[in-house]
């Protein structure tokens, strides 16, 4: 494995020698520039590439594509007075772009073009995978990687009162089929979108394949006008700006998935409130980790159908993600391990990662296991104390991986098992990332970044008193662990050092890094009370990452408020999204205009507009703008208190990031309430070779290895 920038490289040759990355040197210190537009050079998918040039003035000049001309293929771009051309044909693998002039080559760039069905960084194909372009609206896949012709489709907004339930041929939320060969309806509303303009309440939808994914990318659009191009957009009922969509859940894959998933048919409560504003939406089956719960997968297919976007669109002027829970760990994820690809995140609901979630959902599964087989007694408010949750419902209804909880759509026969089908389809999160953490020669799986192995559970319960020494003594002699194939054993589990590695070495963890450059906005309902584990402490996790990466989270605001009522949580969430994704364009349009020689960081710390804010909704209706810390004083922190996590309730740091702790020697004096000897002798005999110090970092936390990662 290697940073894919390493493997193809961008070579400029001009009189003051500059590279093809820096657009922003003054134009009086190069002759000939040259750059792809629609993706990095070395993850150019599909055949084409648009590309960006700019010669001096009177002078001749040609473009050679492979050593075919196809200087005739670059035109003027409306106001940015820059040539660009879609360049077709190209050869999988490397091609070359030369611009020369006077029998020189002035510039020349390196690209690699890799098949619109993938893979480009994300490794090989997961195998077996189940095509569902059938139930996507796109027919029978035509090959093996689930390819299908691109549909488009139109819908409006109707201005007759919403019916429930819908009527045939009508859509939900007063949506109706809109036929572009006919008469426009009478019915059809019109919206003022963010630049000012009032047009026609109609989507244009376009649905497709690519990297084995079903896109969905949609705009206002008036049929029968022109469409938005790389020369010349945007246009009317598009403000230039691209929102993708992520979705949430964890799944193992296998599949292709489906956009009903989402939210069908055009993401109306996602996508409505976005699209009357001007916004461009997009996202795919594979940026849904209820179909595919894999960060590289999800950047890879975001980068791919981001390429496609701007090779038929344009580029946007800002990328803005939005997504909850699964969909906010893409985003996280996406933005330290991928940058460039997203200009500024709003996370709902967040996790910071799938590796330290799991971690907890493998803690709650073993905690319900002991408090079931306990002989001591236990109660409802001491299994919560051990949980570290506001309630130990959460910590109950936590969902775990296993290689044998495959989705419906993938056959039984497929799926693995031990005796029957050794070689088949596991169905965990492990498993699911082979391509990064590597195949154990072992056991034939995935390595696996799980350890229990000196957790001190329910530490915290027990030094407050809330639990006695008995029930910490029982608890933690019998919590055990699971072996790789999901079977509860008496062992603690301990996780291979080299996956341990991996997993910080190539992000599978978020720490942080690089995250000053973008700005965010982690919001959330508050659900601490519910089952469903959507805690607020998760935001603060991911702040404190943030902190220990860079000493500060000035990038990151944190926004609080009351869950709605039941009924109220579509037009809740749409009049959030709508606020928080106007904020962002503000923040990223302030960025955009600070040209100081300063570093990224710096620029987004300061140019966060003035009413963006840590803080909360209240009950009541009033906003309260105060910081938002993990265990502070504030009001906010009165009316929305953060709990934590089994990892947490054990001592562990706020970070949350600790997948395999040090060990130091059992000492009685830590313990505020007084052990007998026999006591003491017990827990030794549970942990003989000691327990967590969490003053230490993680064994085996390396720093990340950079970004672009290829496998």
């Amino acid at each position: 494995m290697s940073g894919v920038s390493s493997r193809w490289i961008v070579v400029c040759t001009i009189m003051v020698l500059a590279t093809a990355w820096l657009p922003g040197l003054a134009w009086a210190e190069q002759e000939f520039w040259l750059q792809p537009l629609s993706s990095r050079p070395d993850a150019v998918s599909g055949g084409d590439v648009l590309v960006q040039m700019s010669a001096p003035d009177h002078w001749t000049w040609t473009a050679q594509l492979n050593g075919r001309d196809v200087t005739s293929a670059f035109r003027l771009a409306d106001e940015s007075g820059n040539l660009l051309a879609l360049l077709s044909g190209l050869k999988l693998g490397r091609n070359t772009v030369e611009i020369r002039s006077n029998g020189t080559v002035r510039s020349k760039l390196e690209i690699a073009d890799h098949p619109l069905a993938g893979p480009i960084f994300s490794g090989p194909h997961q195998q077996p995978f189940i095509c569902q372009t059938v139930a996507n609206g796109l027919g029978p896949a035509a090959d093996a990687d689930c390819s299908a012709a691109s549909v488009v489709q139109y819908y409006y907004k109707s201005t007759e009162p919403v019916q429930d339930p819908a009527p045939p041929g009508a859509l939900s939320l007063g949506f109706k089929i809109y036929d572009p060969s006919g008469p426009q309806p009478s019915d059809v509303a019109r919206v003022e979108i963010s630049d000012g303009h009032s047009v026609p309440y109609i989507v244009r939808r376009e649905i497709g394949t690519i990297n084995r994914a079903v896109y969905d990318i949609q705009f206002l659009h008036q049929p029968g006008h022109p469409l938005p191009t790389p020369w010349s957009q945007p246009t009317p009922g598009w403000n230039g700006r691209l929102v993708y969509l992520f979705r949430g859940g964890c799944s193992s894959g296998y599949r292709q998935g489906t956009l009903d998933v989402f939210e069908k048919p055009i993401g109306h409560s996602q996508a409505d409130s976005l699209l009357a504003q001007g916004y461009a939406v997009a996202t795919s089956t594979l940026n849904i980790f209820g179909n595919n719960c894999n960060d590289r997968i999800a950047a890879e297919t975001l980068s791919m159908v981001k390429e496609h976007f701007i090779k038929t669109y344009g580029v946007p002027v800002h990328t803005i993600g939005v997504g909850e829970s699964g969909g906010a760990m893409q985003q996280y994820l996406i933005a330290q391990n991928y940058p460039g690809l997203l200009d500024g995140i709003i996370p709902f609901h967040s996790f910071p990662d799938v590796v330290t979630s799991n971690q907890t959902a493998f803690d709650c599964s073993l905690l319900d296991h002991t408090f079931n087989t306990a002989q001591q007694r236990w109660h409802d408010e001491q299994k919560t104390a051990v949980a570290g949750f506001a309630t130990w419902r959460t910590c109950f209804g936590e969902p775990r991986s296993s290689p044998q909880n495959c989705d419906p759509s993938i056959p039984k026969e497929l799926i693995y098992d031990r005796t029957r089908n050794p070689k088949g389809a596991r169905c965990d999160i492990y498993d699911n990332e082979i391509n990064i953490f590597g195949r154990d020669p072992r056991t034939g799986h995935a390595y696996r970044p799980l350890d229990n192995v000196g957790v001190q559970y329910g530490l915290l319960a027990f030094d407050s008193g809330k639990i006695d020494a008995e029930q910490f003594i029982e608890l933690n002699a019998l919590v055990g662990g699971y072996d790789e194939d999901d079977n509860l054993v008496p062992e603690r589990t301990a996780a291979d050092p080299e996956a341990i590695r991996i997993a910080y070495r190539r992000g599978v963890v978020l720490t942080g890094a690089g995250l000053s450059q973008i700005p965010i906005i982690d919001w959330r309902f508050y659900m601490d009370d519910l089952v469903g584990g959507h805690d607020l402490f998760r935001s603060f996790v991911a702040r404190a990452r943030l902190v220990a990466a860079d000493g500060n989270a000035d990038n990151q605001v944190i926004h609080i408020e009351w869950r709605p009522e039941l009924g109220n949580t579509d037009l809740a969430l749409a009049g959030l999204r709508r606020g928080l994704v106007r904020q962002m364009d503000r923040w990223l349009d302030n960025i955009a205009a600070d040209h100081a020689s300063v570093p990224p960081s710096v620029k987004v710390a300061r140019n966060r507009p003035a009413d963006l804010a840590d803080g909360c909704l209240a009950t009541d209706g009033e906003h309260i703008v105060e910081p938002q810390t993990y265990d502070g004083p504030g009001r906010c922190n009165q009316m929305y208190p953060a709990h934590g996590d089994p990892r947490i309730a054990a001592g562990g740091p706020l970070t949350d990031d600790v997948l395999k702790c040090a060990l130091k020697p059992i000492n009685a004096a830590d313990y505020p309430h007084p052990l007998t000897a026999d006591q003491l002798q017990r827990l030794k005999a549970i942990f003989p070779n000691g327990v967590c110090d969490y003053s230490r970092p993680s064994v085996g936390r390396t720093a990340l290895e950079g970004a672009w990662l290829s496998y």
